[in-house]
């Protein structure tokens, strides 16, 4: 049942990874991954939320295995994000990959620890 879970999950999230980064990326006249950058940091924010309920016993594992693994995992890239940060540093544009790699980083865990607080304090 775990495994049906985790597919489920990855059902949604891949399509809704593809449609958001091509939305994003659309948007935005520029070489900078726009869109794998969202969908990191979005997914971020939701493992955040996700880790502050299932510490504040508010996520079950089944939960935590649909939204996390399945959705969280087919939805954030980070295979992408090493790609395409090594294209931007190969295509002469070092700042952009530089900006990609602390800016994602910096973001996403940003996102993570801003997901935690309101769904503790919301479910503790």
């Amino acid at each position: 049942m775990n495994w049906l879970l985790v597919v489920v999950g990855a059902m949604v999230g891949a399509p809704l990874r593809y449609l958001t980064d091509r939305g994003v990326q659309k948007r935005h006249d520029t070489v900078f991954p726009w869109g794998t950058f969202t969908v990191n940091v979005v997914g971020c924010l939701i493992l955040g939320l996700l880790f502050g309920a299932a510490v504040a016993g508010a996520a079950s594992s089944q939960v935590q295995l649909l939204l996390g693994t399945g959705l969280c995992g087919a939805l954030t890239t980070y295979s992408t994000f090493s790609y395409e940060t090594l294209r931007l540093a190969e295509d002469g544009a070092r700042f952009f990959a530089a900006a990609n790699v602390v800016g994602g980083v910096v973001a996403g865990l940003g996102a993570a620890f801003v997901g935690v607080a309101p769904a503790e304090a919301l479910w503790a």
